[in-house]
């Protein structure tokens, strides 16, 4: 299934390696590295231009990460991939 990131991003949901919060994440320099990397790499995409609440790894199937940050919290992004793995275990 998939989940919506915001603006006009969905993702699929199997993709999705972990959703953090940037509050509580950033305070680690080991995270700051890690999205400064990304950013540099191309592998960052900024959902919208709001103020960001999270941020979402993601790799496809051919390996390729990819960072998206968005402005919904990581904990409503959570309710959703939640909701969505209640669907398809329902299905």
């Amino acid at each position: 299934m998939y989940i919506h990131l915001g603006q006009e991003t969905v993702i699929k949901s199997s993709d999705v390696i972990g959703i953090f919060d940037l509050d509580s994440t950033t305070v680690s320099k080991r995270t700051r590295e890690f999205l400064t990397r990304a950013e540099k790499k191309g592998e960052a995409v900024t959902v919208s231009y709001e103020l960001p609440k999270s941020f979402i790894v993601c790799s496809d199937d051919s390996k390729k990460q990819t960072v998206y940050i968005s402005q919904i919290s990581s904990a409503t992004l959570q309710k959703r991939s939640d909701f969505t793995n209640v669907i398809n275990n329902n299905l």
